[in-house]
């Protein structure tokens, strides 16, 4: 049984192409996954909120270099590797295997490991696998690898049989050196290109445990280090079909998107390699138009973005004439630039081929890529440049206004085309309903006080705030009922998914297909209800059950003012009156926490979502904010509001406008006691 809870969720038709998730001690992975080198704790050009912005989940970390410098005493005092990088998401570190091969003329090799002089002091180290798992202890990754012998794919046989065995008893000692720790570890398939020796590396790690413990996935090494392309595809193909189909499968140090293209179609699911930085620092950017060098003075005067078919921060803010400029000077900016967009270009490629995956048309994803991946500015002129006539749609992924989009993250989500707005589009939306709406509502602690608990679900659609409550409390006991009641003036957003339910988990699920056809469901157990209430939602809601929680969730401002106005909090805080009413909120938006106060909500700071530090909650009566024990807005949020220069959610006269900040200085949760 793997620590990552491995759930394989599609296969492609005609191919071995997966689709997965896993869960590590910093968060859910989804497949296929490209995972940034972060060689010594950083991505080279890159900072942490660079990668958020990329997309990036997971990042690698080089056991070897972390050794050296800064060494485990630092890894231990600030707990591991994401305290000291301010890293919240998954970290995966290799062994220091490849350094070891890499090392072929400066290092010795026996049984017990390997010994090298460090490059920072030339004190002599003995790199064993105890030392490897230690180190990567310290570190704290996620997922640590196991110490291997990496030879050169084009080995003779013996040479390739000694190094593959052992390899496997650094494999066995690795394990062993695990211990208590909650870490996954994978083991490492080698045997370079002899295909008997692949097929007995793999089956010795399959089977390999200790105290009663195996490896949590299995790595393909030995490749990418002096085999033909060809030899490279041939012995994927052949050792991903050796390995067991409810584990993940890591291909080492590959590589370029098309190398991950033809990867994935023989059935790996996870990929790490430097060349997104490397090739940006070389002035190349991957492009949905070809590989652009931008050394080539074709780039001088061009006007136009990197590449018409991206949204990455380099493409919207910068021309290629000045990305040209700054390689050709060889400005760090131009580097990090480049990396950034090469790092978001491999992010939203991973996703769109999860996307193909689990929509059934892998295959037709994957033969018109082969053509786009080898493009380059030499066969794809730039100039004049304009984008290729983009593939049509498939029109199972829109439904009236509404289209289904994969986040640079690899999940789905649904976007408004008339607004562009995307709903959940920074986290998975499962994660972010369950972290924002239904842990922060403590329904079991209400449901103590109640015999049946009402939530509001203002904005119903693709239902993952709802359906976050029925996977939460469906099969539990509760001591109490749940009624859900959503409030949606247009369903397209639903039956979009539902359409596309293999790229929403969520909806797998009786409980949306019956909502949609009769506006209603009840759970087996009988204890959760939800209905379905449609049309204008400030037109709805009084004749709505009183709800307890409240979950706002509608558009945002920009697109929907009404709904964030204060004449609606009033007419909504006066309908909950008899109630103690929670009303949570994605928004950290000032001008929103103003109108709440300035009908009488008392608002506080909620659970952090993306690149938000908080979101927001409110409450009718202050007595629920203090015994959920709810952080409030103070004296220090008072002083940013009375300097912000929107302080109102809408326009208002000079005279409303005094009288509104009147009620929100004089508000009894900023009155010193």
């Amino acid at each position: 049984m793997s620590r990552l809870n491995f759930k394989l969720e599609a296969t492609a038709s005609g191919s071995r192409a997966r689709a997965a998730t896993f869960t590590t001690l910093h968060g859910e992975v989804q497949t296929p996954i490209f995972m940034p080198v972060g060689t010594q704790a950083t991505v080279k050009n890159q900072t942490v909120e660079s990668l958020k912005t990329a997309g990036s989940n997971v990042l690698l970390a080089n056991t070897y270099h972390l050794l050296l410098r800064p060494g485990p005493e630092v890894m231990r005092k600030f707990g591991g590797i994401h305290k000291f990088m301010n890293w919240d998401r998954p970290v995966l570190t290799d062994s220091g295997g490849f350094q070891i091969f890499s090392l072929s003329h400066s290092r010795e090799m026996n049984e017990k490991g390997a010994r090298f002089l460090s490059y920072v002091d030339n004190r002599p180290i003995l790199l064993t696998p105890e030392l490897s798992i230690d180190m990567q202890k310290a570190i704290n990754s996620d997922i640590m690898m196991v110490l291997d012998q990496c030879i050169e794919s084009n080995a003779t046989r013996k040479d390739a049989k000694a190094a593959m065995e052992l390899t496997h008893r650094w494999a066995k000692r690795s394990l062993e050196a695990r211990g208590e720790t909650l870490q996954s570890m994978f083991g490492i398939v080698q045997g370079a290109c002899f295909e008997d020796l692949r097929k007995q590396s793999a089956d010795v790690l399959i089977n390999l445990q200790v105290n009663g413990e195996g490896f949590d996935g299995l790595a393909i090494g030995g490749l990418a280090v002096g085999e033909t392309k060809s030899e490279r595809e041939d012995f994927t193909a052949i050792t991903t079909e050796m390995l067991p189909a409810n584990l993940p499968r890591y291909l080492m140090g590959v590589g370029t998107p098309i190398d991950i293209l033809e990867a994935v179609h023989r059935g790996v699911d996870m990929f790490d390699c430097i060349l997104p930085n490397q090739y940006g620092q070389r002035g190349v950017a991957f492009t949905s138009l070809g590989n652009f060098q931008m050394r080539r003075s074709v780039y001088k005067f061009s006007e136009e973005k990197l590449d018409p078919g991206c949204d990455c921060l380099t493409c919207t803010n910068y021309s290629r004439a000045y990305l040209h400029h700054l390689i050709k000077t060889d400005e760090p900016l131009g580097w990090h630039l480049l990396s950034l967009h090469n790092i978001t270009f491999y992010h939203r490629f991973m996703g769109e081929m999860r996307m193909s995956i689990l929509g059934g048309n892998f295959l037709d994803f994957y033969n018109r890529k082969r053509k786009e991946l080898v493009m380059t500015d030499q066969e794809n002129p730039p100039s004049p440049m304009k984008a290729s006539t983009p593939y049509k749609k498939d029109k199972r992924l829109q439904l009236g206004d509404y289209e289904v989009v994969v986040s640079r993250r690899g999940f789905s989500s649904i976007r408004q085309k008339s607004s562009g707005e995307v709903m959940h589009s920074v986290n998975p939306p499962q994660e972010e309903a369950h972290n924002l709406y239904v842990m922060p509502a403590r329904i079991d602690e209400r449901l103590k006080e109640v015999e049946e608990i009402v939530i509001w679900d203002v904005g119903l659609g693709a239902a993952h705030n709802s359906m976050a409550v029925i996977h939460e409390f469906a099969n539990k006991d509760l001591s109490g009922k749940i009624r859900i009641v959503s409030f949606e003036n247009d369903t397209d957003p639903l039956k979009l998914a539902l359409r596309n339910a293999p790229a929403f988990p969520h909806l797998h699920h009786a409980a949306p297909h019956e909502l949609i056809k009769l506006n209603k469901w009840v759970s087996p157990k009988g204890n959760i209800a939800w209905d379905l209430i449609q049309g204008d939602f400030s037109h709805t809601f009084p004749g709505a059950m009183k709800p307890h929680v409240i979950f706002y969730d509608p558009f945002s401002i920009q697109t929907n003012v009404e709904l964030w106005s204060d004449e609606t909090f009033a007419r909504i805080f006066e309908h909950c009156h008899g109630n103690k009413v929670q009303l949570l909120n994605y928004s950290a938006s000032t001008a929103v926490r103003a109108a709440l106060l300035s009908v009488g909500f008392t608002v506080g700071y909620g659970p952090s979502s993306g690149p938000k530090s908080t979101t927001t909650v409110a409450y009718n009566d202050s007595s629920l904010a203090h015994k959920l024990e709810t952080t409030l807005l103070g004296e220090e949020w008072l002083i940013r509001w009375e300097k912000s220069d929107v302080k109102s959610a809408r326009g208002l006269s000079n005279s409303d406008e005094k009288e509104f900040e009147e009620k929100i200085r004089k508000h009894s949760q900023f009155q010193r006691t």
